[in-house]
């Protein structure tokens, strides 16, 4: 039987979760958070007869910390289909578990959901144990790399080659001439090929080659276009940090509470005058072109989200070539108000982000501690002399908040930026 002195040194990390009876694994599970997860195991217990049985029924656990939540959830299915444990075979509603399937032996291969594995032409991955965590899986990748879902072939394209959700659509490669039909279909399994590296967990080297596409864009003045590859982007952040959409960034951010002091004695190394973290203020823009340039303020008080505390700002100084004097413009204006100081400043970015953001606040006579978070690979900038950086484990969990907390700073700086947008379009 499982006791709670067997949870103590578990890792508050990232990653999958085993309970064993001896060599034989009853239950697979995932979390943001191993230790507390498995403290609600323990729990649940009193109440549930299932969760009950787990616990009495196991002996030892076992803890794989991985770098973020989607290489938890693929690992958890792996593990799940080579193991088949006791306890992860049904699903409370009495269904089997769901499978991704991707029909390899055809032309145009199909990417659809299963009940089982029952065609060994095709590839399967899970199994996966919601419904809504499977065909958000799916909805998410698609957005990023079109793909058909489409069992048969019809005289038309589908519907979502409409909406550039199935592109090129197979029902439209397969009325094309020989030769352009070639070179569609190899467009088409290019995109396959891309979505089963995603499905496999190897999402480095598409992000990395869709910031290079958005670099590229960006050079060439293509906003339109951009726009659409920042989408990607950020639907493919998301996808790696929140695969179960249900779980919102927010709640993720409040449930990391518990590792503030961790977070705290990690930044006192680089900031030994640091005392505590009651406010924490993390800043980001957003801008693909000269209108419409915003930038975001989040807030955590005590390790909470703070959404009351979160501010827009929209750019005064349209003339603003860089998003450096945008940073500089939102921090002078943002200590011009009394809202109480922060104890750390945050920002989206690297070395440049981090310096100008410490010279303004210079400026203004202030010292607050300034992080930036650089991307690819994630990576911290320490505001110090030199300004460092620090290359965290990806498990650590003060990078954790850290990056939760730019995620957060970056999602509602595009919001404030698409609602913009929209708005002026329709004016």
């Amino acid at each position: 039987m499982i006791e709670k002195r067997q949870v103590e040194d578990l890792p508050p990390s990232v990653g999958v979760y085993l309970f064993k009876k001896r060599d034989e694994v009853l239950y697979v599970g995932k979390s943001i958070n191993i230790k507390a997860r498995v403290k609600s195991h323990l729990e649940n217990a009193k109440l549930d007869r299932k969760e009950s049985l787990i616990i009495e029924n196991s002996d030892r656990l076992e803890t794989v910390v991985v770098e973020n939540e989607f290489k938890a959830l693929i690992l958890e299915s792996v593990l799940i289909k080579k193991y088949h444990p006791k306890y992860n075979v049904i699903w409370k509603d009495g269904k089997s578990y769901l499978y991704i399937k991707v029909t390899a032996n055809e032309t145009c291969p199909k990417i659809l959901l299963s009940r089982k594995e029952d065609d060994k032409k095709s590839l399967y991955f899970g199994p996966f144990s919601s419904v809504k965590v499977t065909e958000s899986l799916i909805d998410d990748i698609r957005h990023i790399i079109p793909f058909c879902t489409q069992k048969k072939l019809s005289k038309a394209p589908c519907f979502y080659s409409k909406i550039n959700l199935c592109h090129p659509c197979p029902n439209f490669i397969e009325k094309q001439e020989i030769i352009y039909k070639k070179e569609l279909i190899k467009l088409y399994k290019k995109n396959i090929r891309r979505v089963i590296k995603i499905l496999k967990g190897g999402v480095a080297d598409i992000l990395n080659g869709l910031y290079r596409h958005l670099k590229s864009l960006g050079k060439q003045e293509n906003y339109e276009e951009a726009i659409k590859i920042r989408s990607k982007i950020f639907r493919l952040e998301r996808l790696i940090n929140h695969p179960t959409s249900g779980l919102e960034t927010v709640r993720e951010l409040s449930s990391q509470k518990n590792n503030l002091d961790i977070f705290i004695k990690e930044l006192k190394k680089y900031f030994p005058q640091l005392k505590k973290i009651q406010r924490i203020e993390a800043y980001d823009i957003s801008n693909l072109r000269e209108s419409n340039q915003v930038g975001s303020m989040v807030v955590l008080t005590g390790g909470i989200v703070d959404k009351k505390e979160y501010r827009r700002f929209r750019i005064k100084n349209q003339k603003l070539k860089s998003d450096f004097g945008r940073l500089e413009e939102i921090i002078k204006r943002r200590f011009k108000n009394s809202w109480p100081a922060p104890d750390l400043i945050i920002v989206d970015g690297g070395r440049p982000q981090v310096r100008i953001i410490m010279e303004t606040l210079l400026r203004v006579d202030r010292k607050i501690p300034v992080l930036g978070i650089a991307k690819n690979p994630d990576r911290l900038v320490i505001g110090s002399t030199g300004y460092p950086t620090v290359r965290f484990p990806q498990t650590n969990p003060a990078f954790n908040i850290i990056r939760l907390v730019r995620d957060e700073s970056h999602r509602f700086a595009k919001k404030y930026h698409l609602y913009l947008r929209k708005r002026d379009f329709l004016v």
